[in-house]
């Protein structure tokens, strides 16, 4: 019985610092592309709708990225079927 506790532990530390590289990578993605939309808006400030719209389908799917860890994280530590 004591394995089976050790495992758990174990996969929820794993789920733990899956989620703290995904969140990670996602908050430097994001900032990344923040910094790069504002360079490039104060470049040509007529292309600002345009980019903005690029900007946030390329938000969503970098937060896309953190969702499915967060959904394999909970697949891991048993609180999903």
């Amino acid at each position: 019985m004591e394995e089976v506790k050790t495992v758990s532990e174990i996969a929820q530390v794993g789920a733990a610092v899956g989620m703290s590289f995904a969140a990670a990578g996602v908050g430097i993605g994001l900032s990344i592309a923040i910094k790069a939309l504002m360079e490039a808006i104060s470049r040509q400030p007529e292309i600002a709708n345009k980019a903005f719209v690029y900007f946030i389908v390329g938000a969503g799917l970098t937060e896309a990225c953190a969702i499915y860890a967060l959904l394999i994280a909970m697949k891991v530590v048993g609180m999903m079927g």
